[in-house]
């Protein structure tokens, strides 16, 4: 299970958490302007704008969990299992398959505005990457600076939402997620008003957001993410932009032994991730590394044809004071 977000100070950032049981060895991968990209049934890009994202890549092929573009929009694929339902190969429409969406929208689009256009002749393929490597079954948010829209395929279509929040969980379907914050419209961060008529006291801080969900499940981080993202405040520097980022994202952390999937097996938070999408930086921490590492894409030489990739740094950064 997954939670996306955006944020924006002076600049637009952009980011998620990677909750599962296991990793496949995540890399930050670094994708130049003339890396060739092969698409199944959609024909190839030889020039693109560059990307920077998490992903795994299998052979020469960076696939994507969530990445930016230079231009500055993010685009995040989340598990929407049970409900994702793609579909056959089709004339007078883009055949894209799964695994290729993040890369279709951010090789070619700087804009939601431009993603809107493409994903109106999309067909989304229910084709595997490999045996080894079978259909995940994702939704996905889109963002910039100015709007974010979520996109669904299911039984009925691809479907396109605005999402005014921002944020992006699991199941249910978005426009379940954004109707249940009807149940809590009345959160606050102000202390609540007595409308009983015998004295009462507020016997604690933070009373006015009495109610708010704290359970792992994808709807209750759904609402927790969204409160704490909306009311959430900092400064316009950099650091303080990206700390509060990570802030907002730790209100769903998962900690391991707290979800179990299986026998013996835990969802965990494998990563977390907070993109300044205008300046290009990725910055991420993991389950066993909370130092912030950031990896800027404009270091690079980004007329390559080659990935660069950055494997995560695993293992707890301690620093003694004494």
């Amino acid at each position: 299970m997954c939670t996306a977000a955006t944020y924006k100070t002076k600049d637009f950032y952009f980011g998620r958490t990677l909750d599962y049981e296991f990793s496949y060895g995540d890399e930050v991968v670094i994708m130049p302007r003339n890396f060739p990209l092969r698409f199944r049934s959609a024909g190839s890009m030889d020039s693109h704008y560059a990307i920077i994202g998490m992903a795994y890549v299998a052979g020469n092929d960076p696939l994507f969990y969530d990445g930016i573009n230079e231009k500055g929009l993010g685009v995040a694929g989340l598990n929407f299992v049970g409900n994702a339902c793609y579909r056959k190969r089709a004339e007078n429409c883009d055949n894209v398959a799964q695994f290729e969406f993040i890369a279709w929208i951010l090789g070619q689009c700087a804009t939601v505005r431009e993603a809107r256009a493409l994903l109106s002749r999309m067909n989304i393929l229910d084709e595997p990457y490999s045996e080894q490597l079978p259909v995940a079954q994702l939704h996905w948010i889109i963002a910039d600076r100015d709007e974010a829209i979520t996109v669904e395929c299911v039984r009925d279509g691809l479907k396109v939402y605005d999402n005014p929040v921002g944020v992006l969980t699991n199941n249910p379907p978005f426009e379940q997620q954004m109707f249940a914050l009807n149940n809590y419209r009345n959160l606050s961060p102000k202390q609540p008003e007595n409308c009983w008529s015998i004295p009462l006291n507020a016997y604690s801080r933070g009373m006015g957001a009495l109610g708010l969900p704290g359970d792992l499940s994808s709807q209750s981080r759904f609402v927790r993410v969204a409160y704490t993202k909306m009311h959430s405040l900092s400064d316009d520097t950099e650091t303080q932009s990206v700390s509060q980022f990570f802030h907002i994202l730790g209100s769903v952390d998962q900690q391991r032994g707290c979800c179990e999937v299986a026998q013996g097996k835990y969802e965990i938070t494998i990563y977390t991730s907070c993109c300044n999408a205008d300046k290009g930086i990725y910055y991420y921490t993991t389950y066993d590394n909370h130092q912030i590492t950031a990896v800027d894409m404009h270091r690079e030489n980004l007329d390559g044809e080659t990935l660069v990739r950055y494997p995560l740094l695993q293992g707890e950064q301690i620093r003694f004071q004494n």
